[in-house]
Parts: C-alpha cells; sequence; structure tokens
C-alpha cells in the first residue's frame, strides 16, 4: 500500500498547475533540442532550424493560464515570423496549446476575437507559401482548427464552472440542512427542560397552602408561559421539517455514550477505528453531547469515503473547563476536495460545514485539516462553563 500512496501523492503533485506547465514545456522544449541536435548532426540544417523553433515558441507557454491571451500573440509572432522566413511551413503545436489555454483561462467574446486574429495573421503570413487554387480551402481549414481547440477549452472551462457551482450548491444545502438538524435537536433539549419547569411549577402551585393567591397567581403565569413556549418550539419545528424535508428525525439517543458503538459500526463496515478517552467522564449538556457524537460521526464517514484503506483514532477528553474530541486517519485521500485547499480537482466533504456549525452554536472552537505527518485530522474543543 505504501507505494500506492507513494504513486498517488507524485500524480497529484504532477497535476498542480505550476508543475504541470513547466513538466509540458520542459517535455516540449527537450523534444525541440534533440531534434535539432539530430538534424544538425545529420547534415540537415533547414529542419534544425524549425526544431529550433518550435524550441523557442514553446517557451511562452509557462504563462499559458496568468496570459493566454499574450501567450497566443507571441506563439503567433513567431510562427508568423517563421513563416515568413521560410523557417516553417505550417503552424506549430504550442499554438494550438496556447489556444486551448485561450478558451480554457479566457472568456468566451476575448477568446473568439484573439482566436480569429491569429487565424487571419497565419492566413496572411502563408499566401506566399500556398497555391492559388488552394488558398480558400486551407484559410478556412486553419480558422477551423483555430476555433476548434479554442472552443475545446471553452467546453472545458465552462464544465468546470458548472461542476463549482454545483459543489457550492450542494455545500451550501448540507449547511443548511445541518442546521435544521441542529434546531430540531435544540427543540429536544430545549422542550425537555421546559417540560420540566412546567410539571414543577404546576405541582408548585397545587401544594401552595390558601392565603397565597400572589404567588399561585404569579406561578400559574409562569406555567402559561412555559406552556406558550412549547407550543411556539413545536410549531417552528414542524416549519423546519417542511422546508427540509430530509426525514431524518430528531437525534435523541445520540452521545458520547454510543461512541463505542459508532466505533462498531465503523470497524463493521470495514474501517478500522479505536476509541481513547482521557480523564474521568462527566455528564456533559444535551447540546455538547449530541455535538461532540456528530463530530465523530461525521469524521469517520468522511475518513471512510475519502480515504480508503486508512485507520482513524477517536480521543475524547474530559477537563474540568471543557471536553475536546479528535479524529485523526492516516490515510491518502481519494477525493481532493475534503479540506478547503486541498487538491482541488475532487468533490469536497461537506460535513465540514456542519461540524463548524455545531461546535460555534456551543461557544467552541473547531481545526480541520492535513497532518504534517500524513492524513487528516479534526479537532474540536467546547467549553463546558459556556454552554
Amino acid at each position: 500500500m505504501r507505494w500506492v500512496r507513494r504513486v498517488e501523492a507524485a500524480w497529484r503533485f504532477l497535476q498542480r498547475p505550476r508543475v504541470l506547465d513547466t513538466t509540458l514545456v520542459v517535455l516540449l522544449v527537450t523534444g525541440g533540442l534533440l531534434a535539432a541536435g539530430t538534424a544538425l548532426a545529420q547534415g540537415h540544417a533547414e529542419i534544425a532550424a524549425g526544431a529550433a523553433h518550435f524550441t523557442v515558441s514553446a517557451l511562452p507557454l509557462l504563462l499559458r493560464r496568468a496570459r493566454p491571451v499574450a501567450v497566443v500573440a507571441a506563439v503567433t509572432v513567431l510562427d508568423v515570423v517563421g513563416l515568413l522566413g521560410g523557417v516553417i511551413r505550417a503552424n506549430n503545436l504550442p499554438v494550438l496549446i496556447a489556444l486551448y489555454s485561450l478558451g480554457r483561462h479566457s472568456t468566451g467574446r476575448t477568446a473568439v476575437v484573439v482566436a480569429m486574429a491569429a487565424s487571419a495573421g497565419y492566413n496572411v503570413a502563408m499566401l506566399p507559401l500556398t497555391p492559388r487554387a488552394a488558398a480558400s480551402p486551407a484559410w478556412l481549414a486553419t480558422t477551423f482548427a483555430f476555433l476548434v481547440f479554442m472552443g475545446l477549452g471553452q467546453l472545458v472551462r465552462v464544465r468546470a464552472e458548472l461542476r463549482e457551482r454545483g459543489r457550492r450548491e450542494a455545500a451550501e444545502a448540507a449547511v443548511r440542512a445541518e442546521r435544521r438538524r441542529i434546531a430540531r435537536e435544540l427543540h429536544d433539549v430545549v422542550a425537555h427542560h421546559l417540560s420540566v419547569i412546567n410539571a414543577l411549577v404546576g405541582g408548585a402551585r397545587a401544594t401552595l397552602p390558601p392565603g397565597h393567591d400572589v404567588t399561585r397567581e404569579a406561578l400559574s403565569s409562569a406555567e402559561g408561559t412555559a406552556r406558550q413556549a412549547l407550543t411556539e418550539m413545536r410549531q417552528l419545528l414542524h416549519v423546519l421539517r417542511a422546508d427540509g424535508g430530509e426525514g431524518d428525525g430528531a437525534a435523541t439517543g445520540v452521545g458520547t455514550a454510543r461512541l463505542p458503538a459508532l466505533i462498531e459500526e465503523a470497524r463493521t463496515a470495514g474501517l478500522p477505528a479505536t476509541l481513547s478517552v482521557r480523564g474521568p467522564a462527566v455528564a456533559l449538556p444535551t447540546a455538547v453531547d449530541h455535538a461532540v457524537y456528530r463530530i465523530v460521526q461525521e469524521a469517520l464517514t468522511n475518513t471512510r469515503k475519502h480515504a480508503a484503506g486508512a485507520r482513524a483514532d477517536v480521543v475524547l477528553t474530559y477537563r474540568p473547563e471543557e471536553v475536546e474530541v479528535e479524529v485523526v486517519d492516516d490515510g491518502v485521500p481519494q477525493h481532493a476536495d475534503r479540506h478547503p485547499g486541498r487538491h482541488p480537482a475532487a468533490p469536497p466533504g461537506f460535513g465540514l460545514g456542519g461540524m463548524a456549525e455545531r461546535v460555534a452554536l456551543c461557544g467552541g472552537e473547531l481545526q480541520t485539516g492535513p497532518r504534517p505527518e500524513g492524513g487528516f485530522r479534526v479537532r474540536a474543543r467546547i467549553p463546558l462553563e459556556k454552554t
């Protein structure tokens, strides 16, 4: 498995824009230099000049992402000079790569105008080399080729923008769904305490001796307020459920007590996982209890989805002033955007936004990201006194 991870790491390194562009130019330049050297050794000076021209034309491609218009202009000028000087007799490969980059990294109108201008330059430069009868077909062929390569870049650009928009919309929808689920959990927590308050107030009012009319009236008012609050919370919950529609229900019954069962479920699903508890366990507030469980659940799910073959370690630490939960794995991610800014080619993991919502709700701090030694870490610290 180690060599597989090394291959995957090398492939991700080569997919970086600067590395990819540099590698492309190095390959083109190396090929041109080898061809020029071979041609010179065999006494073909004309072929060697063409190969040298090819080498020089490939150098501007280093800036094909940052300056696509300038790169097309530079390569076009070099080729036009080569055509007029008799060094080359047709357009080179670098101009086709530059046109693709123009479509990939420029807006549609700019790309079309620049591609047409480059085509016109080539057609004018090739007039002395083209018989009059074949001039029109040659012009059409050059223009068509230029527009095709530019159009391929535009197609890739549009598809990438649509994928990115879909990822953003999916991430926003996931965060909204997580907020609705948090609201339902809050309903369970607050409704339980309001019900207890209501029962205690009602019991106190019923056991008051005669002659305490003012106290009885105050308790009755408090009891009515508690009932009204419960009713309004249930109405809000119905609105949230109707809006959400995902039907995952309330989160009663989930908490740190179920973490061993969650770890066992992860093992059954094929993820080697361990759970360590440090410090004497204390009774957590319900919102914190739910948050810790959901963080571990989402972190294990992400590891199982994005780093197949990895193992995960869960550490739950109780301290007098806070509770800390940390989930680390040692895997090489198969989906690049498991974390913002990390390997941008793959679909993102939407659970990080929900984790942040939960931790912020409890007044805590969430840290997520790759580890220097490899793998991924999710760490949440929630203060107990603020909850």
